[in-house]
């Protein structure tokens, strides 16, 4: 087959212009959307409420975790059983009284973080010296307010060498 200089493949060079401008007005709407001043600002005080929610892991700070959870918040994960388990907010806070104030040997991680309209989901990942947790938080903006209104976890138990 013979290409003519103004030919691409089998294709006329004006329809792969048209096609690429076409590809082109489709995706700079998109572009331009997630790049809006209100999505970042919406990004940047997501990670705000769960930059809390660390701090209050890192020095057993009730207060910490009651600032970023809505008060009826509840974490659910999976029994040794396999049966759901959940835990209410004042649950939780009870396993932290005994350590209150003392930082937390871990290492903490914001894997992603996603914001759509008031909805928000981000992943956090906690690695302590014999076990690592993964956190998939949701949160929603109630009153103008960020807040964590439900804590998914896991957690894997690490060799110890």
């Amino acid at each position: 087959m013979r290409v003519n200089a103004g030919e691409i493949g089998c294709y006329p060079t004006g329809m792969v212009r048209r096609l690429l401008s076409l590809l082109l007005c489709i995706s700079m709407p998109v572009a331009l959307v997630a790049q809006t001043p209100a999505a970042a600002d919406d990004r940047a005080a997501v990670r705000a409420v769960v930059e809390t929610y660390l701090h209050g892991l890192r020095f057993n700070d009730v207060d910490s975790l009651k600032q970023a959870f809505w008060p009826d918040a509840r974490l659910f994960f999976t029994q040794s059983d396999g049966s759901l388990g959940q835990l209410t907010q004042a649950e939780w806070h009870a396993g932290f009284a005994q350590s209150a104030g003392q930082e937390a040997k871990a290492q903490f991680k914001i894997a992603s973080l996603e914001v759509t309209n008031d909805a928000a989901a981000v992943k956090v990942v906690e690695t302590y010296p014999r076990s690592r947790y993964t956190d998939y938080l949701s949160l929603i903006r109630i009153g103008g307010k960020w807040q964590i209104v439900n804590n998914i976890y896991t957690a894997q138990k690490l060799d110890v060498k």
